[in-house]
């Protein structure tokens, strides 16, 4: 029972943003971390490629992240980004993002990564420089579990984006479901959390209903190495020095 004799044994949550990518990590962190009294989700912070209007990395149309984040039921600030940003770049758009809502008293961002240690490294080293701390509630899962997990709980997702260093043509466009995991190669992690792949979340707990959407055509992209090599756009995959010597195809939700 509580008295008032426990009053001050009650914390405040603390106010945090969280880092929706549209896809399935984001989407099972973000279920995960609304269970947590010590945190409060004000708002889903995407960044957005600036030229087409999509989600960086994977490519899912801008109408679309806004049904999503109507869903469910969070207010979505998207951050426009060049099609190809140097570091310097998306870093300045980041800490201005960051800086105008620290000032309406958030204090933690939260991600969806995995494994990746020098991923969050870089995020947590961002971050501090503007007083802000890295939330990460599906840290060192293993990804077996998390992907059951997923699944289990009835989320939906459709590969949207996929690595031909990785993966052909036939895996994009496909929900995941068991018949996905067991048609993947050895190599290929079943999350995706090395870029093999991305994904569109469209259904699941979080969610007040499903997002409506029909499947559009697939192309094949190929993105050119920036003269700069501080970029930090390499597409669906971000980890390799050869990143660009592969391509990616595309399925376009409409």
């Amino acid at each position: 029972m509580f008295t008032i004799e426990n009053y001050n044994d009650v914390s405040t949550p603390k106010k945090a943003l969280f880092n929706w990518s549209s896809g399935k990590d984001s989407a099972l962190a973000l279920y995960k971390i609304v269970q947590n009294p010590d945190f409060e989700i004000e708002c889903l912070v995407t960044s957005v490629n600036q030229e087409f209007q999509r989600v960086s990395m994977h490519g899912v149309r801008v109408d679309l992240l806004q049904a999503q984040a109507k869903s469910i039921g969070l207010p979505l600030k998207i951050l426009q980004i060049p099609e190809m940003p140097t570091m310097e770049v998306y870093e300045n758009v980041m800490t201005e993002a960051l800086n105008e809502l620290k000032d309406e008293g958030i204090t933690h961002s939260v991600f969806g990564d995995i494994f990746l240690e020098d991923l969050r490294k870089y995020r947590e080293d961002q971050l501090a420089k503007i007083g802000f701390q890295g939330v990460f509630p599906l840290w060192k899962i293993p990804t077996n579990q998390l992907i059951q997990e997923f699944i289990t709980l009835g989320f939906k997702t459709i590969i949207v984006c996929v690595n031909e260093r990785y993966l052909d043509k036939s895996f994009v466009g496909r929900i995941i479901d068991q018949n996905f995991i067991n048609d993947l190669p050895d190599n290929v992690d079943v999350c995706g959390e090395n870029g093999e792949f991305h994904t569109f979340t469209f259904d699941g707990p979080i969610f007040s209903e499903p997002i409506d959407f029909e499947v559009g055509e697939i192309v094949y992209r190929k993105y050119e190495k920036p003269k700069e090599q501080d970029s930090s756009n390499k597409s669906c995959d971000t980890d390799t020095n050869d990143a660009f010597d592969f391509g990616f195809w595309y399925c376009d939700l409409i």
